[in-house]
């Protein structure tokens, strides 16, 4: 898919603006190829040059983050709060502690962000965060002393009605714990509603650990059932091992599926009689080791040392751990390997060549501004019980996020029709959360 002529100039301001931020130019022309129908339906839009405006991020933050590590050294990072888009509500979205990160990552993470949290239907804006820091390896004193610093800067920027950060890849609950504490600390306010993916006993939510797995395998169930088939005994490969991997399977089991191999940066472990989700759990969220010590186990199991996860054979691949883990090849792989269903647990885990395979071949295709909402709608859902001093029931909770994703679903589905792309679930994603923004910007007025 091309973009179009009337975009074409905005796609290469946006290059000639942002040198070198590669992730950030892929996540933008995505969205771009699917907005020439909407220009035309809408010339409104284009008048008030809402393209361009969704872009540029409204603020982008860049700030020092010096520390102390347990041999007494100082040690510096980089922390970043992008925050994109606040049209439809304060600015929400991840922080990702990962040595991979630097502004190109945020600015692509924040800015999917503003069309999965549109497409939510919860009052929601768009921003991302995080640090080249890597937790990996670090003591609890060194990841608290870190997070302290973090802080100190970032509390000044946010707030519950201005931007709420979460977790991402190495954000788990300690982190958010340190953070929070932090938050408390220096603005003297019990302010729950600040951070989000908070412990149960301080304001958290229940379902938020499960929610993006959860939701990314019922929005994986909505596409399958309108084709009349289930999960019902399909074979399942999921990457990753975090905490989106872990639950993804977890609800693939439960809805009657089998998830044989799983991974993480080194490898992949291979169960044909089905991962032990528990002995996952205990690997990767108690004892924080690395999934080859599966295999430790259960002698059976394989460990694929660097080996590619999509070489599996399966009918419905779920990638959670990063982005473009899935090329072209693998994309094709996965199809001549029988595969029907993919649903993205990890924000833009296809390549661009990937996902034209995908699209090519028919099979029921997931992205993950779609897929993976279900994490920041819990998240949203935590706010509301913060806001009102509430806490719900476990049922309740899970039941709120699969109308959620079943509601996504369906937008996404409609919209394709609506645009002469059905069943292209990137098209109706894009133009759904894309329409929703940009009429509230239109409302707004230029600014």
């Amino acid at each position: 898919m091309g973009i179009d002529e009337k975009v074409e100039p905005i796609y290469k301001e946006v290059l000639d603006r942002n040198p070198g931020e590669v992730e950030f130019h892929q996540a933008v022309r995505e969205v771009l190829e699917s907005l020439g129908p909407v220009l035309v339906k809408h010339p409104e839009f284009a008048d008030h040059k809402i393209i361009e405006r969704i872009c540029e991020p409204e603020r982008q933050i860049i700030f020092r983050v010096p520390w102390v590590d347990d041999k007494g050294n100082v040690q510096i990072n980089r922390g970043f709060r992008v925050e994109f888009n606040s049209a439809l509500g304060p600015y929400k979205g991840g922080m990702r502690f990962h040595p991979s990160v630097y502004l190109g990552i945020i600015k692509f993470l924040g800015f999917e962000q503003i069309f999965k949290n549109a497409l939510t239907g919860l009052p929601i804006g768009g921003g991302k965060g995080g640090s080249d820091f890597d937790p990996k390896g670090k003591s609890d004193a060194e990841v608290m002393r870190f997070c302290q610093s973090f802080m100190t800067e970032l509390y000044r920027h946010i707030g519950e009605h201005t931007d709420v950060p979460a977790g991402d890849i190495g954000v788990g609950g300690r982190e958010i714990g340190y953070l929070f504490g932090q938050y408390k600390r220096i603005t003297n306010r019990w302010e729950a509603g600040v951070l989000t993916g908070k412990g149960l006993d301080w304001g958290g939510s229940l379902v938020r650990t499960e929610a993006t797995g959860y939701g990314a395998t019922f929005f994986v169930d909505e596409m399958l059932k309108v084709r009349n088939d289930s999960f019902e005994g399909k074979t399942c490969v999921v990457s990753g091992s975090g905490n989106v991997s872990i639950y993804t399977m977890e609800k693939i089991a439960q809805l009657g599926g089998k998830t044989v191999a799983c991974s993480d940066s080194n490898g992949y472990i291979y169960d044909e009689k089905g991962i032990d989700i528990e002995l996952v759990k205990q690997i990767k969220e108690i004892e924080r080791r690395r999934i080859k010590v599966y295999a430790n186990t259960y002698k059976h199991a394989k460990y694929i040392s660097g080996g590619n996860i999509w070489e599996v054979p399966c009918q419905v691949a779920m990638p959670s751990a990063t982005q473009n883990e899935i090329n072209g090849k693998d994309a094709k792989e996965l199809v001549k390997n029988g595969c029907i269903a993919v649903g993205e647990g990890a924000n833009m885990p296809t390549t661009p060549e990937g996902v034209k395979v995908f699209l090519d071949a028919n099979i029921a295709y997931g992205p993950g501004k779609a897929a993976n909402a279900g994490g920041v709608a819990t998240s949203a859902l935590e706010m509301q019980q913060n806001a009102c001093r509430d806490s719900w029931t476990f049922d309740y909770t899970e039941k709120r996020l699969q109308d959620i994703m079943r509601n996504i679903h369906s937008t996404c589905y409609e919209t394709a029709e609506e645009y002469g792309a059905p069943g292209n679930y990137v098209t109706g994603a894009n133009v759904a959360g894309f329409i929703k923004v940009a009429n509230a910007m239109v409302a707004f007025g230029v600014i």
